[in-house]
């Protein structure tokens, strides 16, 4: 990040820490009419005259063909481009460099333009900011991401309504509630010190009609007053990071409560394993729908009532690459997008940290929605295992079987020849099932040793969000490993 944005996002930083030390010495209900205001703000920012036009719309051409899919998206993607080579500094300078230097690549194209890394948007956000825009009458958000390195974003209103339509569009209504229904959500703000052995451990968000439940104080004594708020607040559904609703579904089988029916519960921001889905749904009394995006908004897509996860068209262009050469559908590769949605800070050719898969079947959908498909989503790129071989292992949910007696477990890569193993046991746990881990690991990574490592519980990032599989090797090892492969 450069010194200026440095500088910015520091003082931000701090005046938002005594704000935040502000709310907490607030009482609960004052806390609630904070956040309510703030809600009420947020809804005049994502919703609008144009929402219901804009969601009929999206929903119209969840049935388009190829073919028109295509043209839809040639069009918007020549004006995202377009409009970036004429006022983004970032990309003008790059093009223009690129023709000095006798490069007259088509910039209508695509791949022609190179692959933008993450942190060239962290270092430089201004820089890829369009210039014909007032940035004062910009929304202008800051994320973290999964390592804790800020990131700036800005979009416009218009962006911001358009955006939300689709996720009212393809999401919320392919499972039978909207934005009017009363929710809850477990994320990673802190409503509430960290020491508080106390609830409430949420708040109460009139603007969006929606009960912000903290990730926190998801300790195995305090989730009942979660379970019993979500009762008290009548809420219809619920979204959240899948670790914390896995450790509250658990808690909610365990106490044997039949008056936690809901509509839904909608898994986000962390991979969805099969274990969690069945106890979540078995909680619940509901289907458990995976969905998957990014803050910066280039890529999202919604799993249908048929269990598959259908893109969003209209949100990006995806394309899965293995270095900077495309693979075929089918293949895993890295997930590089490019936005549509937002043309005041286009980010092109986005590597977003993520792996997986086209679907390659062909097959039509039974929704009967024409939307293409992802095969898989293998996870961060950051938090793929590696062994001896060059292999790059992703997602581990099989080697945790649903019905075991462990709260929640943690996959460590300290070395090639060494995994560690962090868990929260439960009551039945014992030497037969460590093995038994122990045995599934290495049947999927090899002659490796296994050391495990019971906690109380496992920490989260500073997102709240839970890194179920972390890999310790430095970036120079898995260079190595990659071009070991590519040989």
């Amino acid at each position: 990040m450069g010194g200026t944005a440095q500088a910015n996002y520091g003082r931000k930083a701090c005046l938002n820490q005594k704000a935040l030390a502000l709310y907490h010495g607030l009482p609960w209900p004052v806390r609630s009419l904070a956040a309510s205001i703030r809600g009420f703000r947020l809804r005049w920012q994502r919703y609008g005259p144009n929402t219901d036009l804009l969601v009929g719309e999206a929903r119209q051409r969840e049935r388009w063909s190829d073919s028109e899919w295509a043209a839809w998206q040639h069009d918007r993607l020549h004006h995202v481009l377009h409009h970036a080579i004429t006022y983004v500094p970032y990309y003008r300078e790059q093009w223009a460099e690129r023709r000095r230097l006798g490069d007259h690549s088509p910039w209508e194209e695509l791949q022609n333009w190179p692959v933008l890394e993450k942190e060239s948007v962290r270092q430089q956000p201004r820089r890829f900011l369009a210039e014909d825009v007032n940035p004062r009458g910009l929304l202008e958000t800051h994320t973290s991401g999964s390592t804790g390195t800020p990131l700036t974003l800005w979009n416009t209103r218009t962006g911001e309504e358009s955006w939300y339509a689709l996720f009212e569009a393809h999401c919320r209504h392919w499972y039978g509630v909207s934005r009017r229904d009363r929710w809850a959500i477990l994320g990673g703000q802190l409503v509430t010190p960290v020491a508080r052995c106390q609830p409430p451990f949420w708040v109460w968000n009139a603007g969006l009609s929606q009960l912000y439940m903290s990730t926190y104080h998801l300790a195995s004594d305090l989730i009942p007053h979660y379970l019993a708020a979500l009762v008290r607040y009548r809420v219809r559904y619920l979204l959240g990071y899948p670790s914390a609703l896995h450790l509250l579904a658990q808690a909610a089988l365990v106490e044997r409560r039949g008056d936690l029916k809901l509509q839904v519960v909608i898994a986000n921001a962390e991979p969805l394993h099969d274990y969690q889905r069945s106890v979540i749904s078995e909680a619940f009394h509901c289907p458990v729908q995976e969905t998957y995006g990014m803050s910066e908004r280039v890529a999202a897509a919604s799993e249908c009532e048929h269990g598959r996860l259908h893109l969003w068209p209209e949100a990006g262009r995806l394309e899965v690459l293995h270095g900077s050469s495309p693979v075929a559908a089918g293949v895993v590769g890295d997930f590089v997008c490019t936005g549509l949605v937002n043309s005041v800070m286009p980010l092109i050719r986005y590597r977003v940290g993520d792996r997986g898969a086209i679907d390659a079947s062909g097959s039509e959908c039974p929704c009967g929605r024409t939307l293409p498909r992802l095969a898989e989503i293998e996870g961060r790129s950051d938090d793929l295992l590696c062994t001896a071989d060059g292999r790059r292992i992703g997602r581990l949910d099989p080697v945790f079987k649903a019905g075991w007696p462990i709260r929640e477990a943690q996959v460590i890569q300290e070395s090639l020849a060494t995994i560690r193993v962090r868990l929260v046991p439960s009551d039945g746990f014992d030497e037969v099932i460590q093995e038994e881990v122990a045995r599934q690991l290495r049947a999927r990574l090899g002659n490796v040793t296994v050391e495990f490592e019971k906690v109380s519980e496992i920490p989260r990032g500073a997102n709240g969000k839970f890194r179920s599989v972390i890999c310790n090797l430095s970036a120079a090892e898995k260079e190595r490993l990659q071009l070991r492969t590519m040989v």
